[in-house]
């Protein structure tokens, strides 16, 4: 079969292989003179037979706009446009009427798989009419993974419905991400566990918890095991945004997907003004220390002076275990510490017989508020 493809980056790039390997002829446009195999849009519809398959693998938002806006005036009525970016829905609806007008075809398909799909296949999630998914299968069961159809394709519903289940798979895959690195986090601190990477690949096979993304896991930790100088800086591509928009709009309960979200938000701020805010309210009712950043930063980097502090690649392995060392210990000390004293709390507020500490606290609170209010009152006067 004979398909048109726009945009040859990592995804398209590795696209056209694919499908060239399984004996379908691509005529590739990209911006990018070095692999394109025509210079401009006009030239790629000349060069297809009518009538034509079209696939726009570009970014989304503006830029697949666009590129959906010129096709309409280039092609003409029985040839096909495939969506096969993350676009979000709602543009599906658009890109569809505005093809419609002019009777060319519109499907939008949503593509998981990443640099790995030319080996492995893609998986491919599609929305639009029954007779343009069906046009269109043979270059879907070329780029699909081997096997049933069904377990790696699915004609998921209406126009709009490949990119949001798309959209939905990208919003389990943070929370699937989150909960992999936050269990990654708890053994690296535990100081009786010294293998981590051989938990994860111990997990890897014969466990609820396997999957490809534990896998990737564990290669990664295998090629830097404490993950040493990498920024846990996290951005996020929009797809979990709208995830959570969806969730809030139709009153579903996503409390995992939208923690994950937040956290990535957290990874970007170099001081938290939500724990600010909390040191300055504990500074208030408790009389605890309000540091100042630099405090707070020497504190981070257990004290030690700007001068003799290295990145973590530049520092000897040697030196890296003992910090962690360091840490776990520490770790397991304040641990203890406080597990002890909720436990001695717990076992005062029992034997007393006085009324619980948070209806004392309530109290104790109103109280402060009514003479805080009498002076505002009086300085008013």
């Amino acid at each position: 079969m004979q398909l048109g493809l726009i945009g040859l980056g990592k995804m398209g790039g590795n696209m056209r292989e694919r499908l060239r390997r399984a004996g379908h002829e691509v005529v590739g446009f990209d911006r990018n003179p070095d692999v394109a195999d025509v210079r401009t849009l006009p030239a790629l519809v000349k060069a297809l037979d009518a009538p034509r398959v079209v696939w726009v693998m570009v970014p989304a938002g503006d830029p697949t706009r666009e590129t959906v806006a010129k096709l309409a005036d280039l092609l003409e009525p029985g040839d096909l446009v495939i969506d096969g970016g993350n676009s979000r829905f709602t543009d599906d609806f658009e890109n569809a009427k505005l093809l419609g007008e002019k009777k060319i075809g519109y499907v939008d398909c949503g593509v998981s798989g990443g640099i790995w799909g030319l080996e492995n296949g893609y998986g491919l999630m599609c929305g639009g009419d029954k007779k343009w998914v069906t046009k269109a299968m043979p270059i879907f069961d070329a780029l699909r993974p081997e096997g049933p159809r069904e377990e790696g394709f699915v004609h998921a519903g209406k126009v709009g419905a490949g990119h949001y289940t798309k959209m939905v798979h990208n919003g389990i895959e943070y929370g699937l991400m989150a909960a992999y690195a936050e269990g990654y986090e708890l053994l690296e601190k535990k100081d009786i566990v010294t293998d981590v990477p051989g938990a994860f690949k111990a997990w890897s096979r014969g466990t609820v918890v396997r999957s490809w993304l534990l896998d990737l896991m564990v290669d990664a930790l295998e090629e830097n095991p404490h993950l040493d100088d990498v920024s846990d800086y996290t951005n996020d591509s929009g797809e979990g945004r709208w995830t959570v928009e969806e969730a809030i709009a139709l009153s579903v309960p996503m409390p995992v997907i939208s923690a994950s979200l937040f956290a990535r938000f957290a990874s970007r701020q170099s001081s938290s003004p939500t724990m600010q805010a909390v040191a300055a309210l504990r500074g208030q009712f408790g009389g605890h220390q309000v540091m100042t950043i630099a405090e707070g930063e020497k504190l981070r980097q257990g004290d030690v002076p700007a001068t003799a502090k290295r990145s973590a690649r530049k520092e000897s392995p040697t030196k890296q275990a003992a910090k962690r060392g360091s840490a776990k210990k520490a770790s397991a000390k304040a641990a203890s510490t406080a597990s002890k004293a909720n436990v001695g709390a717990a076992k005062k507020a029992a034997s007393s017989g006085r009324a619980s500490s948070t209806q004392a606290t309530d109290m104790a609170d109103s109280a402060r508020g009514q003479k805080r209010a009498a002076k505002k009152t009086a300085k008013k006067a």
